[in-house]
């Protein structure tokens, strides 16, 4: 197994486990009745359902890393690698305002027109790529790394009190939105995904891969997994134990929502469930059919498709209608179509041409 390889076959085992953390979060949101929303069931799903957006923007993080690694060993400037990948960041950004057009003509006339300003997790990934495009700037591996980890340490700080004492007040709330979620009224969304504090992920997913780029270079990658690992471990520890000091440093603290502690126990987490993918990836046998790794591979399409059948007006189940059981069965439903069609994708993808060269006549003589 070459090392790109080897490096593709876990980030999108990481991003199918985002994938699968989402549908389980979202199916059980949605469907179950008010009464199973009271059980340890359900507050352990929305624990995990604390994954899935760390996941995929600390992926993308990680795979800005591979590209300015790649294009920097192509002999591109720093200002040319920034420029394509904030180029790729809005990119995204127009597919998440498309996604948010979508979901408003699906819901019409039931839904609000402000849903159209809603800051979704594409949104942020587009703005957090185009942000962090700024890493590239930076000559030398070391100084990139330590950028990288700074930026995303500085807005796990500053994001306690711009949702409490420091809100953006004065602006009009379709931009507010985008730095603390308020939405409308300004005042601060947990479940929306403000930049502050979720493009924090994407630089350090950027420091992280940066970080893997130079170990491969170097033959080192399987030991710099395995203190990556060990270091994911020691930073939630640590977190936690800060957390656990009568001193606190903000007027609000809330821990599940801005609490960089909370941040800094996710990234732990999040480079422990790296060095778990790479471990993974390289004991497997090669031809094991990976269903996570299916799912990574069409993350943005499964999730795009997944949503209007499970939120949406064509949602197959009663939402806040369904026990555990049946809401069970509908995930499953969902997890092997989503499967079904990432397949599909792979499989389909680039011979849409290949068909019309066979089925368009021949030129006569």
């Amino acid at each position: 197994m070459t090392a790109a390889k080897e490096r593709l076959d876990y980030i999108d085992w990481m991003r199918g486990l985002a994938c699968l953390t989402m549908f389980q979060t979202h199916c059980y949101d949605s469907w179950l009745i008010p009464t199973a929303r009271n059980t340890g069931f359900f507050h352990a799903s929305q624990l995990i359902g604390t994954l899935p957006a760390p996941l995929f923007l600390f992926l993308a993080g990680v795979s800005l890393a591979l590209v300015i690694d790649r294009l920097e060993g192509k002999g591109l400037r720093g200002a040319e690698i920034a420029r394509l990948l904030a180029r790729r960041g809005l990119e995204i950004l127009g597919l998440g305002l498309l996604f948010r057009v979508q979901e408003f003509a699906l819901g019409y006339p039931s839904v609000p027109w402000s849903d159209l300003g809603r800051v979704d997790i594409l949104n942020t990934i587009g703005l957090s790529l185009v942000l962090a495009s700024s890493v590239a700037l930076v000559r030398g591996r070391t100084q990139q790394i330590g950028l990288a980890a700074a930026v995303a340490l500085a807005i796990a700080l500053v994001t306690p009190p711009l949702w409490t004492t420091w809100k953006p007040d004065f602006l009009p709330w379709w931009l507010a939105t985008y730095i603390n979620g308020g939405h409308t009224d300004l005042d601060p969304k947990p479940w929306l995904f403000c930049l502050f504090p979720w493009s924090a992920f994407t630089f350090a997913g950027a420091a992280g891969g940066l970080v893997l780029m130079r170990a491969q270079r170097a033959a080192r990658t399987a030991a710099t997994m395995t203190l990556l690992g060990g270091a994911g471990v020691a930073l939630g520890v640590l977190a936690l134990l800060f957390d656990a000091l009568p001193v606190q440093l903000y007027a609000v603290y809330d821990f599940w929502h801005t609490s960089p502690n909370f941040f800094l126990v996710r990234v732990g987490t999040l480079l422990v469930i790296l060095a778990l993918g790479y471990a993974w990836c390289a004991l497997k046998p090669g031809k094991l059919f990976s269903p996570l790794m299916q799912l990574g591979k069409t993350s943005l399409l499964v999730y795009w498709v997944h949503v209007p059948f499970v939120y949406g007006r064509f949602s197959f189940l009663p939402k806040g209608g369904s026990s555990i059981e049946l809401a069970t069965l509908g995930l499953l439903i969902v997890i092997v179509a989503m499967t079904l069609l990432s397949l599909a994708r792979t499989r389909w993808k680039g011979r849409g041409a290949e068909l019309w060269q066979r089925l368009r006549p021949s030129p006569a003589g």
